[in-house]
């Protein structure tokens, strides 16, 4: 069996082409780019599911790798791959600024662990709401659509120089401003009605000076807080869910689908 130097590149590039755009989501999308996660084992899942797809994919353009517009194909791909994973991370971001949001409001700012997501010190509340959201985005099957809409892209946005126009970046970046209104709309009630009754706290010290506002007020934030969060939570979810029904659509528009 004779191989020439053309058919080797074709093949390699057949196969590492899509490696590269599935492998840039696997980068940023949540769940799979915590830092728990080793990367041998994302590397591990982006090789086998390449190898898997590879022969039902549209065949890779005869370019070689090394080349200029080689070089051009392996940099879409990567935006491509990474552009979903951003868009879904920004969902998990409005979870975690309602909760960072609410958890200053209701005094547990101090109250902190480490983000498995960032690794950094995240409050108590901010991690409950983003925990509850990967379990809604597990339950709804969202990482096995993510992965579905990943592989349809390769028809509707085939391997080539021709990738994200400068129109799609700008709709990622107009799209980006939802993630503080989601984060704004999740914790609006919590936050209108701790200031309201630290308000009613604040009238209370005028009235009683002598009252140890510290000493009253902290508890009974605390404990209204907790029950808000329990009462808000079937909203918190219902936000949610629109806010991925939004980032779904806005990936379909990127990727033609």
């Amino acid at each position: 069996m004779n191989f020439t130097e053309a058919q080797i590149l074709h093949q390699a590039a057949s196969f590492f082409l899509p490696m590269i755009r599935i492998g840039a989501m696997f980068t940023a999308v949540p769940l799979f780019s915590l830092q728990a996660v080793p990367a041998r084992a994302r590397l591990i899942l982006t090789a086998a599911m390449t190898f898997v797809v590879m022969p039902l994919l549209p065949g890779a353009p005869a370019v070689d790798m090394l080349s200029y517009e080689g070089m051009l194909i392996i940099v879409q791909q990567v935006v491509i791959g990474l552009a979903i994973g951003f868009i879904v991370q920004m969902v998990f971001s409005a979870l975690s600024f309602a909760g960072q949001s609410v958890a200053l409001s209701m005094g547990l700012g101090f109250a902190s662990m480490v983000d498995p997501q960032n690794g950094q010190q995240a409050p108590l509340v901010s991690q409950l709401y983003t925990m509850t959201g990967t379990l809604v985005f597990l339950s709804l099957d969202g990482h096995l659509l993510l992965i579905k809409m990943l592989l349809d892209s390769f028809a509707s946005l085939p391997i080539g120089p021709d990738g994200l126009a400068k129109a799609d970046l700008w709709a990622i970046i107009a799209w980006s401003s939802r993630m503080f209104a989601g984060g704004v709309l999740l914790a609006m009630p919590l936050i209108v009605s701790l200031l309201l009754v630290n308000i009613g706290f604040g009238v209370a010290t005028r009235a009683a000076p002598q009252l140890n506002i510290f000493s009253v007020g902290f508890p009974v934030t605390l404990m209204l807080g907790l029950a808000l969060i329990w009462l808000t939570f079937p909203n918190v979810l219902g936000q949610l869910s629109g806010l991925l029904t939004g980032a779904y659509e806005l990936i379909e528009q990127l990727l033609r689908l």
